[in-house]
């Protein structure tokens, strides 16, 4: 950004790595940011002359933008926050800058998550608004009780008829705990695993479909975010890509 061109305030504190931009939203509210001495508004426009501080601190320049694919495994949390006795994913990356994850997966889950310090990709990736696909794969136990008051009881029933009924549900959509929680699309791949392909990631939100239904997951990978493939990439492995992968 040179010095004639605007950018609004929370989206060069995003570019310059600080924060995401929700996040620099809340800062703003919270009074903790100035722009040239005054305290900022919400959605007023800056340049890059303008003096920025947070927490009466300089907002440095914008740092060289870093894309990082991992293969988070089973066990570690996705967050920036550190507990004691907790695995953690970026006791995983050995780098220095301060990193955003895009697609947080919970604990017990496994798969592609993708670290960065470019707020404003983070934040186009992660909103539901953009509709970027999120797709996994996930493993659940054995067939329960019927599903829908169309299907036979399972015991009398094909496999077949047991998934197609699963897939029905899950991309008409449940209801759970006040939440709408649907998927774009689901096959059903054998052996009680189902791909899914989520465009907004409420959390847990494929866990709480499927306990809904009476199933319990037992293994869930994410495979794809938007263009970005998890590919052959081991877990606990990582490596940095194009943002347009």
């Amino acid at each position: 950004m040179n010095k004639s061109q605007k950018s609004r305030l929370q989206k060069a504190i995003a570019d310059s790595g600080y924060c995401s931009r929700r996040r620099a939203e809340e800062l703003i509210r919270e009074g903790v940011v100035t722009v040239n001495d005054k305290v900022a508004e919400l959605g007023q426009s800056v340049t890059s002359g303008d003096k920025i501080t947070i927490h009466d601190k300089p907002l440095t320049g914008s740092a060289a933008k870093i894309y990082i694919a991992l293969n988070k495994p089973k066990g570690y949390t996705c967050t920036n926050r550190r507990f004691k006795g907790e695995k953690n994913i970026f006791d995983l990356v050995d780098i220095d800058e301060r990193l955003f994850v895009v697609g947080r997966l919970d604990k017990n889950s496994r798969g592609l998550v993708v670290l960065t310090n470019d707020g404003s990709f983070a934040q186009k990736m992660s909103h539901p608004r953009y509709h970027h696909e999120k797709i996994y794969e996930v493993t659940v136990n054995s067939p329960g009780p019927t599903l829908s008051r169309q299907a036979p009881p399972v015991a009398k029933a094909s496999k077949e008829v047991w998934a197609k009924d699963v897939v029905n549900c899950l991309t008409k959509g449940i209801m759970n705990d006040g939440d709408f929680l649907v998927a774009k699309k689901a096959t059903y791949l054998g052996n009680n695993k189902f791909r899914a392909i989520l465009t907004e990631g409420k959390k847990r939100q494929l866990r709480r479909m499927f306990a809904a239904l009476g199933l319990e997951v037992t293994d869930l990978i994410r495979t794809q975010i938007g263009k970005i493939k998890l590919g052959n990439l081991k877990e606990g492995e990582w490596k940095e890509i194009d943002k347009a992968a």
